[in-house]
């Protein structure tokens, strides 16, 4: 297995790119039961209110850098309603998957054949094409990366559902949550540069 050296960031802008009187609030969500594919990224911005102007003013001028990566279903200011001065974008995307899971301290002798089952059986209903698994020996440990690519967002819903359905992946992922302490997704958006699209 590859060996990860340091501790894989999110896609919400880290701090030192950001002003500091932005608050910034991320998350991803798909319809209820995954039978549209498509993700859909729901981001909140909590602005201090003497710099709503210029944060509009930025969004604007500079929308075009990020919508050349991911679909921009919608941009709202919240006008009435709990916390006053905040942005709400969501936006849509496509394939690449990271799972990432942080199972119980014992290293891959306890855990690794019951992950490696429930990896196995995802692949075995045609959840999606395994790019790779990868655990940590540096940072925090007990931590696994499952990176998974799609054609589209519909058979990747499309191979959760049969996943979801099947009694074996059912089976598999139950015995290896015994072991689980946490899990993460995250949707990757491929670089210009990157190997990898």
């Amino acid at each position: 297995m590859f060996h990860l050296r340091r501790h894989w960031g999110t896609l919400v802008a880290s701090a030192s790119r950001r002003p500091p009187w932005v608050e910034v609030c991320a998350s991803f969500a798909t319809d209820p039961r995954q039978y549209d594919g498509t993700f859909y990224e729901f981001r909140t911005y909590i602005i201090q209110p003497a710099k709503m102007n210029e944060f509009l003013e930025n969004i604007n001028k500079h929308i075009h850098l990020r919508t050349a990566h991911s679909e921009l279903v919608g941009c709202w200011r919240q006008e009435f309603g709990g916390v006053m001065n905040k942005v709400f974008h969501i936006w849509k995307y496509g394939v690449y998957e990271l799972a990432t899971f942080q199972m119980k301290p014992g290293g891959p002798a306890l855990w690794g054949e019951h992950f490696q089952k429930a990896v196995n059986t995802h692949i075995q209903v045609g959840y999606s094409k395994l790019i790779g698994v990868f655990h940590t020996e540096y940072g925090t440990l007990n931590r696994v990366h499952v990176l998974w690519w799609t054609e589209t967002a519909d058979s990747r819903a499309a191979g959760r559902h049969r996943s979801h359905e099947d009694a074996r992946v059912v089976a598999a992922v139950r015995e290896s949550c015994n072991h689980l302490k946490f899990h993460e997704n995250m949707l990757l958006i491929p670089t210009p540069f990157s190997p990898l699209k």
